[in-house]
């Protein structure tokens, strides 16, 4: 199982230019770091990529607005 740090999945957005509903952006994370990969962050383990979503929204790394879910490169912290 590949383990995959948060911090990658918002490069990946960063580096697509996407506006992403939930269901792109799952579908975009199945499809770039495979359907069996889970991610983690500093404080978390072992998440799905819906539960990765709802983790890092809760903190604040991404804005869900009108045009859908978005990051900045200043919401990736840099540890």
């Amino acid at each position: 199982m590949k383990r995959i740090h948060g911090h990658e999945v918002m490069e990946m957005m960063l580096s697509t230019g996407k506006q992403y509903s939930r269901a792109s952006l799952v579908e975009d994370i199945e499809r770039a770091f495979g359907p069996e990969a889970r991610f983690y962050t500093c404080s978390a383990e072992n998440l799905t990529p819906g539960e990765l979503i709802d983790f890092l929204e809760a903190r604040g790394k991404f804005v869900d607005n009108e045009k859908g879910l978005q990051t900045s490169a200043d919401r990736i912290c840099s540890h």
